[in-house]
């Protein structure tokens, strides 16, 4: 029976409390719907701000990683054994200095018969012309004279050029960045000997965006800063925009930066690009929170004698919170920025400090 007692009381107790809870959800639904209609019924409270140009920094950062200015892989381009290893790794080299030697002996016998050769039918297209003139040969023993002594010279220029390749030669000037012979080894056309990187210019590769790509052309002044020297300033200069970007709409930019001074830049290292636009032009500029349901919109209310008009827009660029109008305001105009959510065209606000 006691239990029955504690029971009861427990149940009346929560429908107690289930109804005042009830009450208390409807009383503050009542005072919002009164609010509401009040609102509607009465001017809205908004926020505005005055439509004024402003003159505002276009420039940017954009990262990236260093990459020598020319690089290339050095093969063999002759047979035989490396007699003479002139460089080795971290030399630094010149276009035309020689890089090693290779045995050319059997080349240099060549190259002597060659000449001898070229030598013999040189005088044998003498004698031939001389006898020409006197009728002791014919036309075209002279041509065939002449046909052999001109494939001599051929075949004693191949055989030159081939002695000559027995020096190896630096193609372009830089650092011998891999060796991969030694001396005494043997070569064979196509072998891989050395790896030279030229880091007296260095290219930084970037990515910018559709929206600060179109204020770039080549040639362009760009300061350029790394993280391991962080209180130099290197010159760089845009010498590649990319026609297409990818699919974040990015375009890829190529700035040759020049490497001088005691603080040496190397190539992987991390480096930033200061693009500073120095010719930027006064625009409008509006608060994001300005347009209604959004920026593709472009729409927004204008506050005339204290009533709310609607007034469509044309949006540009986009700076954190702040957004470009290309057309649709002018100076001294103001937009509202809240309150949007309580308003139609033609509504009645109150401005609110």
């Amino acid at each position: 029976m006691k239990k029955i007692l504690i029971w009861s009381a427990v149940t009346i107790a929560a429908v107690v409390l289930i109804m005042w809870k009830l009450g208390a959800n409807k009383k503050a639904n009542e005072t919002k719907t009164e609010f509401v209609k009040k609102s509607n019924a009465g001017d809205v409270p908004v926020l505005v701000e005055k439509v004024a140009k402003s003159d505002f920094s276009e420039g940017f950062l954009a990262n990236g990683n260093f990459t020598p200015f020319r690089e290339l892989s050095y093969l063999a381009e002759t047979s035989g054994r490396i007699t003479k290893l002139m460089v080795d790794e971290g030399t630094v080299v010149k276009q035309g200095q020689a890089l090693a030697h290779v045995d050319g002996e059997i080349l240099s016998t060549d190259l002597q018969a060659a000449k001898t050769n070229l030598e013999q039918l040189r005088v044998d297209k003498e004698r031939y012309e001389a006898a020409f003139k006197t009728g002791g040969v014919t036309k075209k023993q002279v041509d065939d004279a002449t046909l052999q002594y001109e494939l001599a010279k051929t075949k004693y220029a191949a055989a030159s050029r081939r002695v000559g390749d027995t020096y190896i030669k630096a193609p372009i000037s830089g650092v011998i960045n891999k060796k991969y012979v030694e001396q005494g080894a043997y070569l064979s056309p196509g072998n891989k000997m050395f790896d030279i990187v030229d880091v007296s210019r260095l290219k930084l590769a970037v990515s910018v965006p559709e929206i600060q790509v179109v204020n770039l052309k080549e040639g362009d002044k760009v300061r350029v800063t790394s993280s391991v020297f962080p209180e130099v300033n290197y010159e760089g200069r845009v010498s590649f925009i990319a026609a297409k970007g990818d699919n974040t709409l990015n375009y890829p930019v190529e700035m040759e930066v020049t490497n001088s001074g005691d603080k040496q830049l190397r190539a992987g290292m991390y480096g930033t690009a200061h693009f500073e636009m120095k010719n930027a032009v006064p625009a409008i500029l509006v608060a994001r929170s300005a347009f209604i349901g959004g920026v593709n919109s472009n729409q927004v209310y204008v506050l005339e004698n204290n009533t709310a008009k609607v007034r469509k827009v044309i949006a540009g660029r986009i700076y954190g919170d702040r957004v470009e109008i290309r057309e649709g305001l002018n100076e001294g105009e103001t937009v509202i920025t809240s309150g949007q959510i309580n308003l139609v065209d033609g509504s009645k606000v109150s401005v609110q400090k």
